[in-house]
């Protein structure tokens, strides 16, 4: 997909804003074009209060790939559909992977920190501070046979 399509987390870019004839003009397409790829679910319009579908500049972005897709590259709406999901799932992954790369970074900063405030500084989890009082009494239970006992 196109790089402008994926990856921007600006709201304005999501805000579905923009009236049909607004849309379909910036992407170089019919607003009856636009209507039929709604139906289909290629593009999702929001609607206005009174029923009209809006749009948002990512949606607009999405249609002239959908118009490249197929005009230049010969897939089909059913193709284009499948490659905008998987564009989808992958841009969802990949926001996940990002937050939880942020999470563990996030996790060793603290653990460098308790470590560095600890008494112990010690890599392992659990650090051992006390020596044992334990004591083992051994008795011999049948004599050996070489004198000592």
């Amino acid at each position: 997909m196109a790089e402008e399509f994926v990856g921007s987390s600006d709201p304005a870019y999501e805000a579905k804003v923009l009236m049909i004839s607004v849309a379909a003009r910036m992407a170089g397409m019919h607003p009856q074009t636009l209507r039929q790829y709604d139906r289909l679910g290629l593009v999702q319009a929001g609607r206005a209060a009174g029923g009209g579908r809006r749009y948002s500049v990512r949606d607009v972005i999405l249609l002239r790939e959908v118009q490249r897709l197929s005009q230049d590259d010969g897939v089909n709406l059913a193709g284009i559909k499948r490659i905008i999901g998987l564009e989808r799932l992958l841009e969802q992954a990949q926001q996940r992977v990002a937050r939880l790369e942020a999470e563990l970074d996030a996790a060793y900063r603290r653990i460098a920190e308790l470590e560095s405030i600890s008494a112990f500084p010690r890599r392992d989890l659990v650090p051992t501070t006390r020596t044992s009082t334990a004591m083992v009494v051994w008795r011999q239970t049948r004599p050996t046979g070489d004198g000592r006992g």
